[in-house]
């Protein structure tokens, strides 16, 4: 018999994470730390402070949620709602090339109406919510560190904000980024990365708009300005690329640049893939090459949902049905 603990939970149907079958187990912890995991009657309950029967129930790690978008939700709501009601631990924000630093003041509002054309999320809630306490996105991250929260997030520098920061309406509106603007945003992308960003997110897909209908400031990206942002990851030495594709080619059509940021950035590139009716094919074509990638050593992966996406779409909703 173990020694007594301050909390014990009682036979669980322990699901580890290792990828082994669930088995029974009673679990007991002291504060945050686990301090026991061992067979059912293993420990005793006689003098622990809370006992916890989860007969007929799960016990899991927590889940990491790699694919949100709470950037804006994270300064206003220490709960991170919904994903903390159902097991989440950790979020990662600041995909999609969607995100709210860097960010000047004449922005604020075409970073809002960016994120709720894109994510279907209220520009009404965000207009009300964010308090816009930085510029620079170190200065992001010390915002929300000065909040608390109940579950832990990564951040992501993404695309969109970046673009505008450094090229204004040229960058808002895709045009081609110049050597300056490239050696600018790669700087900019670096001091992200040693503030604590965990990557680097950007859009390719037409189904990404803004409120007003614009795409996505990246969109068209010539590869050197993704180099760009590759050589940041290579000279800080860790970080992600992630970007959404067009589903029904690009993965494959823009193969060879991918290959090339994960050779000169030496960092992971995480490619949202879906399975669209329009490009069925994408992705079992995708998954080759993913084969092929990893034998040869280029560190490039696929982010997969766990369920089908679902869009509600409604005549006065942002995502309308005839459009």
């Amino acid at each position: 018999m173990a020694d007594a603990r301050t909390t014990v939970i009682t036979n669980a149907s322990l699901v580890d994470g290792s990828g082994a079958p669930a088995r029974s187990a009673d679990i007991a912890f002291e504060g945050d730390t686990i301090t026991h995991v061992g067979e059912p009657g293993s420990v005793s309950t006689a003098h622990a402070s809370r006992v916890i029967d989860a007969e007929g129930r799960l016990v899991t790690p927590g889940w990491v949620d790699v694919h949100t978008h709470y950037d804006a939700q994270a300064t206003w709501d220490p709960w991170l709602t919904p994903s903390s009601w159902h097991g989440v631990t950790t979020v990662v924000m600041g995909n999609c090339g969607v995100g709210f630093a860097p960010a000047l003041p004449d922005r604020h509002e075409w970073l809002i109406e960016l994120m709720e054309g894109v994510e279907d999320i209220p520009g009404s809630a965000m207009v009300e919510g964010i308090t816009w306490e930085w510029t620079s996105f170190p200065e992001y991250l010390d915002a929300l560190e000065r909040r608390s929260h109940v579950i832990d997030f990564g951040t992501q520098i993404a695309h969109g904000a970046l673009r505008a920061f450094v090229m204004g309406d040229r960058g808002a509106s895709n045009e081609v980024a110049t050597p300056d603007d490239i050696v600018t945003m790669s700087k900019l992308t670096e001091e992200a990365l040693r503030a604590g960003a965990l990557g680097f997110s950007t859009s390719r897909t037409s189904l990404h708009r803004s409120k007003s209908g614009e795409l996505v400031p990246g969109t068209h990206a010539e590869p050197d300005e993704l180099y760009g942002i590759a050589d940041a990851m290579r000279r800080v030495g860790h970080g992600i690329f992630q970007f959404s594709p067009e589903h029904t080619r690009v993965p494959v059509e823009e193969w060879p640049w991918m290959q090339e940021l994960a050779r000169r950035s030496g960092a992971t590139v995480s490619v949202n893939l879906n399975q669209l009716d329009d490009g069925s094919e994408v992705w079992r074509k995708t998954f080759a090459l993913l084969d092929q990638a990893h034998k040869a050593g280029e560190n490039i992966v696929a982010q997969i949902a766990g369920r089908s996406i679902g869009i509600i779409m409604c005549l006065e909703g942002s995502v309308h049905p005839l459009l």
